[in-house]
């Protein structure tokens, strides 16, 4: 928070606690002049504080009388982020999302000026977030356990359904768990972390988990684990039809700006950017190749070389028409 911030802050502490004081004073304890004062009066008057100055010799800055301080104050930005919070929320997968929303809405609308309620209501009724794909409804318990346990550190027995693969729906395992981390990702929650059912590094969907409870053990985390990027080196390795091995001819900045985080994994050797990936349809990764501003070297396979080439004669072809 800003020096300036603050210090309009405190002459409403300071009009709460006096009662009343005048310019002078105020200035005297803040340690700027009258007219910075009046500046700071004008601000609280903007957010919404009801004041009365008294003017004249013995003139005096007051709190309308029975005006009582909300439990909470936003500045337009906190508001801002938090009304974008509360509509993103909506769209991450959380249980009876929209009744707590609702509900969180109102509560900070009871304590804001009406200008930035105002603000907060045209956020509402006019931006849209496209957050992927709808996602799997989860139960806020599983969440909020998990997250706890992994600031905590604390292991947790976990049960698991598996992905559905019969009219079944799929089995339940069960599992003691050492939760890194949590990430959202596609649409789905993700909590990442060793799995001491298969003694690995593991990632469950939070949709699929059927119960956790926290156990009278605690682990180490690995230092600097990033869950969220576990998850994009996850689906990019994940094993495929094709390996691929591509140099890219730019620089590690601009490829990861052009390519999704899934696409593959880059490295940055020094001269150029390698691109690790693995692929099911070369025809796909070759037209994805083909929209690259920059130019490339295919290490292998070397049927993406023909695939590319294929999208090469055909794009010269629409051309000419």
């Amino acid at each position: 928070m800003t020096r300036p911030t603050l210090r309009v802050l405190t002459v409403l502490e300071l009009l709460q606690a006096r009662g009343r004081m005048s310019g002078a004073e105020l200035a005297e304890r803040l340690e700027v002049d009258r007219r910075t004062v009046r500046r700071y009066i004008a601000k609280l008057e903007e957010l919404g504080i009801p004041i009365t100055a008294e003017h004249g010799r013995d003139g005096a800055y007051m709190l309308v009388a029975g005006f009582k301080l909300p439990p909470m104050m936003f500045t337009d930005d906190e508001a801002l982020a938090l009304s974008v919070g509360l509509l993103a929320s909506r769209g991450l997968g959380l249980g009876e999302a929209a009744p707590a929303v609702a509900s969180a809405q109102a509560k900070l609308e009871r304590v804001m000026p009406d200008k930035l309620k105002r603000r907060v209501s045209a956020v509402d009724e006019t931006v849209t977030l496209d957050l992927s794909r709808p996602a799997a409804a989860m139960d806020n318990a599983v969440l909020v356990t998990l997250s706890t346990a992994a600031q905590t550190k604390t292991r947790v027995h976990m049960r698991y359904r598996t992905p559905q693969q019969s009219l079944s729906g799929g089995d339940v395992s069960e599992r003691d768990f050492d939760p890194y981390g949590l990430a959202y990702r596609g649409g789905r929650w993700y909590a990442v972390g060793m799995c001491h059912l298969r003694r690995d590094v593991r990632s469950f969907r939070l949709d699929r988990v059927q119960s956790v409870e926290a156990l009278a053990s605690y682990f180490e985390r690995p230092a600097g684990f990033d869950a969220l990027e576990y998850l994009k080196r996850s689906v990019a390795t994940l094993p495929r039809a094709h390996a691929v091995e591509i140099l890219l001819e730019t620089d590690l900045q601009t490829a990861q700006r052009e390519l999704f985080s899934a696409f593959g994994i880059l490295e940055w050797t020094g001269e150029c950017v390698l691109l690790r990936s693995q692929a099911d349809d070369l025809s796909w990764y070759a037209e994805q190749l083909a929209r690259l501003p920059f130019g490339f070297r295919i290490v292998k396979p070397a049927a993406l070389r023909t695939a590319v080439a294929t999208v090469g004669k055909r794009l010269i072809a629409m051309a000419q028409r």
